[in-house]
């Protein structure tokens, strides 16, 4: 698990637009809200990435941009952001290792069934590369607006 003042794990990963994407290349010049969720086109996924999608604005002027990771694929992705207009970068971390580096996959339960899969993570990476909050085991209602509330120290 990464904390405050940890430094943010590296990783490059394919986005939806189908290009190579570095977290350190974001480095020095913007902050980043970097959410893991399970799947697209779910209804809590839907509401989360509606959630910074209606709040882009704000999360931007504060100098920050959105990068949401699933498993999903590209095509996946690229379906997701056009039915819910999502004005954000989405990044396909199909063999989770990213999710792994970041404490965002482990054994899940659902229904009395365990399986592993996408812990629902957020983490505030400032300019200079360090965790600023780290959001671990997220409930969707209210967590968009918690994280809002965190970025006025940005």
């Amino acid at each position: 698990m990464l904390n405050t003042g940890d430094k943010a794990n590296d990783f490059t990963l394919l986005s939806d637009r189908n290009e190579s994407i570095t977290l350190s290349g974001y480095f020095g010049k913007s902050n980043v809200v970097l959410f893991f969720y399970p799947k697209d086109n779910t209804p809590g996924c839907t509401k989360e990435a509606c959630g910074f999608r209606d709040n882009l604005e704000y999360i931007q002027a504060k100098d920050t941009l959105v990068l949401g990771i699933s498993p999903d694929s590209i095509k996946s992705h690229q379906n997701f952001i056009s039915k819910q207009n999502l004005n954000f970068t989405l990044l396909s971390d199909p063999e989770h290792q990213v999710a792994e580096l970041y404490g965002a996959w482990g054994e899940k339960s659902m229904y009395g069934r365990k399986y592993f899969g996408i812990i629902r993570s957020t983490f505030i990476i400032g300019k200079d590369g360090l965790i600023q909050k780290s959001f671990y085991k997220v409930k969707v209602s209210g967590h968009v607006e918690e994280v809002l509330t965190c970025m006025e120290t940005l």
